[in-house]
């Protein structure tokens, strides 16, 4: 599986304590995230990702206030979640400190979700964020991670998966990066497996389309806990008019 961009000008290349960290300029996606090799993002169509994995959680429930982001160091997460005005704390726990310098230096239209007074980063380990965090503390967790690799590994197996039923509300949502269908099916399966054990409300797994991942395919696993039943199917919560005016969304609709 390839996917080639031309390089037209490396911007930035260091290394931090979990990852190589590199950021070029492409002839045709805009700049470029790459970790320990791997495309993380591009100008051109980092909202697919973002746009989704934030908004199938949050428009799928009336009136989230408090949201955890684990991973997402970008920014791009945040950013999204910024939409809904009915948010009142988002926390956002990222373990690579300088995935979130290197993307506010390159990647300003991403990481611009930092400059909302709403946000709250800790630098520091995802897994023990959520082992630490209060009971039914959140109404949405989302899951912004890399390959299950390297610092991302944990985030794909069962007791994290405890840890954010724990930390949600009854009835609250999770929604996770989920592989693609077309490449790792046996990933897939298993976090299915986990999350039909764990979760008592509503197991869905969702796709969007981004060119630039392999097989041009990235999956979620959206979750909720028992309480208040949730169908992701069918958005009761949407953005608020004034925000996509303000910054039109580019891929997410509630259809």
């Amino acid at each position: 599986e390839a996917h080639s961009l031309k390089v037209e000008k490396i911007l930035f290349r260091g290394k931090s304590k979990y990852q190589d960290v590199m950021v070029f300029q492409s002839s045709t996606y805009g700049k470029v995230l790459i970790l320990d090799g791997v495309i993380q993002l591009t100008e051109r169509d980092e909202c697919a990702y973002q746009e989704m994995i934030s908004h199938l959680p949050l428009c799928s429930i009336p009136n989230p206030k408090k949201v955890l982001v684990i991973g997402g160091g970008d920014g791009g997460v945040l950013r999204e979640v910024a939409r809904h005005s009915s948010v009142e704390h988002i926390d956002i726990c990222e373990i690579d400190e300088m995935v979130v310098t290197v993307s506010k230096e390159f990647f300003p239209e991403v990481a611009v979700g930092y400059d909302d007074p709403r946000v709250n980063l800790h630098i520091g380990d995802g897994v023990a964020f959520l082992k630490a965090a209060t009971e039914g503390s959140y109404d949405a967790v989302i899951v912004d991670s890399s390959d299950p690799i390297g610092p991302a590994k944990e985030l794909f197996e069962k007791p994290f998966f405890e840890s954010v039923a724990k930390a949600l509300r009854p009835g609250g949502v999770v929604c996770t990066q989920a592989e693609s269908i077309w490449l790792h099916m046996h990933i897939i399966e298993d976090i299915v497996s986990n999350c039909r054990e764990i979760f008592k409300g509503s197991v869905n797994y969702a796709w969007t389309t981004v060119p630039t991942y392999p097989s041009g395919v990235i999956g979620f696993m959206v979750c909720s806990t028992e309480g208040p039943a949730v169908d992701f199917k069918n958005p009761v919560n949407p953005i608020d008019k004034t925000e996509d005016e303000k910054r039109p969304l580019k891929f997410y609709n509630a259809e």
